[in-house]
C-alpha cells in the first residue's frame, strides 16, 4: 500500500477511491450577457469615471465654504407653511453669523434654507439631485451643484457641515439624519451639533428610540445625547457657537483624516 500524501491520514487505513479530477461545472448565464446588453459590456466600469468626476467637481467647488451648516427637511412643504417660514429665519441668522448654508437645492424646506441664506453675508449652497419626480432646483443658490448619485451628494453634506439642523421631513430627511448619527456613533465622522426643529413632529420618534432601542440594548442613552431639540432660531445659532467655543470650527488633523475616509 502506498503512503498517503496527506500525513494526517492514518497509515494502514485504506484510501477511498476518488476521481482524478472533478467534472467541470456548467454555469448558466442569461442571454443578455452574451449579446452585449448585460453587465459584461464594460458600461459599469466606465460609470466609475463619472462618479469620480462628481466627487472632484463638488470637492473643488465647496473647498472654501467652511464653516457651514447643512439644513434638511421636507420637499413638500409650501412657502406659507410655518416650518418653511421658520427655516428662512434660521438660515438668514446662520448666514449673517458667518455660516454657509447647505441644502438639498430643491423645493420645500430646502428652498426655504437657500432663500433665507441667499441675501445674507454667507453663501447659499444647493446640492441638487437628479430624480424622476419631485426634485426641482430652487433659484436661491450662490453655489449650485447637480448630482446623479445619492452617495456622492450625501458625502458632501457630511464633509462640509459644522452642524446639522433638521426640520420635519420624510424618508430622505430621516435618511440624512440617521446616517449622520451613525457616522458620529461609529467614529467615522467628528461629533457636531445635530439639532432637531419641531419637537411635536420628532417627539414620537425620540420616545421610540429612548424606549425600544435603549431597552433592547440597540443604543445607549448617552449615544442619543448627540441629538437635541431646539426651537428658536437665535438659540440654534447660540448652541452651535457654544459647541465650538473651545475647539474652534477647524477640524483637527485626526478629524480631517476621518472625514477623508468616510
Amino acid at each position: 500500500m502506498k503512503t498517503p500524501k496527506n500525513p494526517a491520514v492514518e497509515i494502514g487505513k485504506p484510501e477511498t477511491d476518488k476521481p482524478e479530477t472533478a467534472a467541470p461545472r456548467t454555469v448558466q448565464t442569461s442571454p443578455a450577457f452574451h449579446n452585449g446588453s448585460g453587465y459584461d459590456n464594460g458600461e459599469e466600469a466606465w460609470r466609475l469615471i463619472g462618479i469620480m468626476a462628481e466627487f472632484a467637481t463638488a470637492t473643488e467647488k465647496l473647498r472654501h465654504i467652511a464653516p457651514a451648516v447643512s439644513i434638511f427637511g421636507s420637499a413638500r412643504l409650501p412657502p406659507e407653511h410655518p416650518y418653511y417660514k421658520k427655516t428662512e429665519i434660521i438660515a438668514r441668522k446662520l448666514s449673517d453669523a458667518g455660516f454657509a448654508v447647505i441644502s438639498g437645492g430643491g423645493p420645500g424646506i430646502m428652498e426655504a434654507a437657500n432663500r433665507g441664506a441667499f441675501p445674507g453675508r454667507s453663501p447659499a449652497v444647493g446640492l441638487n439631485i437628479q430624480l424622476p419626480h419631485e426634485q426641482r432646483s430652487n433659484t436661491y443658490q450662490d453655489i449650485s451643484l447637480s448630482f446623479r448619485h445619492f452617495f456622492v451628494r450625501k458625502t458632501m453634506f457630511v464633509r462640509h457641515a459644522s452642524a446639522y439642523v433638521v426640520l420635519p421631513g420624510g424618508f430622505g430627511t430621516l435618511d440624512e439624519l440617521t446616517e449622520s448619527m451613525t457616522l458620529v456613533q461609529t467614529g467615522k465622522a467628528r461629533r457636531i451639533p445635530i439639532i432637531l426643529v419641531g419637537g411635536e413632529f420628532w417627539r414620537g420618534w425620540l420616545d421610540w428610540m429612548r424606549g425600544a432601542m435603549v431597552e433592547w440594548d440597540m443604543v445607549t442613552r448617552e449615544e442619543l445625547e448627540m441629538v437635541q431639540v431646539i426651537e428658536e432660531p437665535d438659540d440654534i445659532v447660540k448652541a452651535i457657537f457654544d459647541f465650538y467655543e473651545i475647539s474652534g470650527f477647524k477640524p483637527t488633523p485626526d478629524e480631517r483624516e476621518r472625514m477623508l475616509n468616510l
